[in-house]
């Protein structure tokens, strides 16, 4: 029998839910790729409830018990000596979720001497040492294109809140105001704006689509190239790296995995061959900007505003500077973490145990390392440094 350790957000301070805003999600069977949503025998939970937090278990506490495996699930992972370190060192399976990352480092998996599974509840590996699993032959695995058109989705919202300056003028209103010439100051259109993305896999091409009707100018680059009718249907322009395409872009969305070919890439240099004013939104990983240029460059006005939901490390610190520099449009790591997202990540990751306990292949898709080497989405998406 296993030992699966569990590692989820807290709670709300209110305490967990008993009612709901909406009594039910929308059917939706296949992902815009063809691909079907996950597959598992059977759930036990309700599609719109509260899963990712500590109460909610991802619903699989009645699963595993009743196969005579344990779980045991816990927010503690960052403190010294904590739950997450104390159970590690026996578990066979662990699994996180990127909102709120048990980081898996070479150290903490030399420790464990049993463990064979980390899955990503969600999308998003790089909380896990690669290199490490690959050494160690842990599988890693992740639930993808769950919550992908979740963070495209959050992606456009947060483009039309930075360019329309909408946060600031919601606080007005907040506040008992109606200064329309505060909130407008600083306010644009989006249609005729000139929209890149670095990156154009699942989310980045979800967002080209969902902002292709803005009447926008699209812009990608990517080690993969869009095939040619694509490129026509979004009448989308390909540059060959992020410091060709920036410069002609008002709006950059990071939408690429972390490795160590994105970590650092928007440093002061790249900053500083954007727009004057432009708008970069990062709903990916936080190392994929760097942290003080960013705010050196909200500061001086090369930047007009900033905005994504990726932190480093999460959670943030109460004085991380992007709390308090200007002009931005930060969230807690959640685009990903919508109630309709995590009826879909839980899902997928009860589908992954169900494969590995019974000895039957994970699907290819959700596969980031097995056997000793990047395998599916991870040969994809991520490259080794050994």
């Amino acid at each position: 029998m296993a030992k699966v350790l569990c590692v989820l957000y807290d709670d709300p301070v209110d305490g967990y839910p008993t009612t709901y805003a909406r009594d039910d999600l929308p059917r939706i069977e296949r992902y815009p790729s063809g691909q079907t949503l996950p597959t598992p025998s059977a759930v036990d939970f309700t599609p719109g409830h509260l899963l990712g937090s500590v109460s909610g278990e991802l619903g699989l506490r009645k699963f595993l018990e009743s196969q005579g495996h344990t779980l045991v699930v816990t927010s503690d992972k960052d403190t010294a000596d904590s739950t997450f370190d104390r159970e590690l060192v026996d578990a066979d399976v662990v699994i996180s979720q990127p909102f709120w990352p048990a980081y898996l480092t070479a150290e903490r998996m030399a420790k464990a001497k049993n463990l064979k599974l980390a899955i990503t509840a969600g999308i998003g590996s790089d909380h896990v040492d690669l290199d490490a699993a690959i050494q160690h032959g842990v599988t890693v695995a992740e639930v993808t294109y769950c919550n992908s058109i979740s963070v495209a989705e959050h992606v456009v919202m947060m483009i039309l809140s930075l360019v329309r300056n909408y946060l600031p003028s919601h606080k007005w209103v907040l506040d008992g105001g109606w200064n329309i010439a505060d909130c407008v100051a600083r306010s644009y259109d989006v249609e005729g704006m000139h929209v890149g993305t670095v990156a154009s896999g699942r989310i980045g091409l979800a967002v080209l689509r969902r902002l292709a009707p803005f009447d926008v100018h699209l812009h990608y680059t990517d080690r993969h190239r869009l095939p040619e009718e694509v490129e026509r249907e979004l009448n989308v322009t390909f540059h060959p790296s992020a410091a060709d395409m920036v410069p002609f872009c008002d709006v950059v969305t990071i939408n690429a995995p972390l490795h160590p070919e994105t970590e650092g890439l928007f440093d002061d240099e790249m900053l500083a061959s954007m727009k004057r004013g432009a708008y970069l939104i990062n709903t990916a990983r936080a190392r994929i900007a760097d942290r003080d240029a960013v705010v050196r460059a909200l500061e001086s006005g090369q930047l007009a505003g900033y905005a994504g939901d990726v932190w480093f490390p999460q959670p943030a610190p109460a004085d991380h500077p992007w709390r308090t520099m200007p002009h931005h449009g930060m969230t807690p790591h959640i685009s990903g973490s919508s109630l309709s997202a995590q009826a879909r990540y839980a899902a997928g990751t009860r589908e992954i145990l169900e494969a590995w306990f019974a000895g039957t292949p994970i699907r290819d898709e959700y596969l980031i390392v097995d056997r000793g080497k990047l395998a599916g989405t991870g040969a994809h998406s991520y490259s080794v440094t050994r």
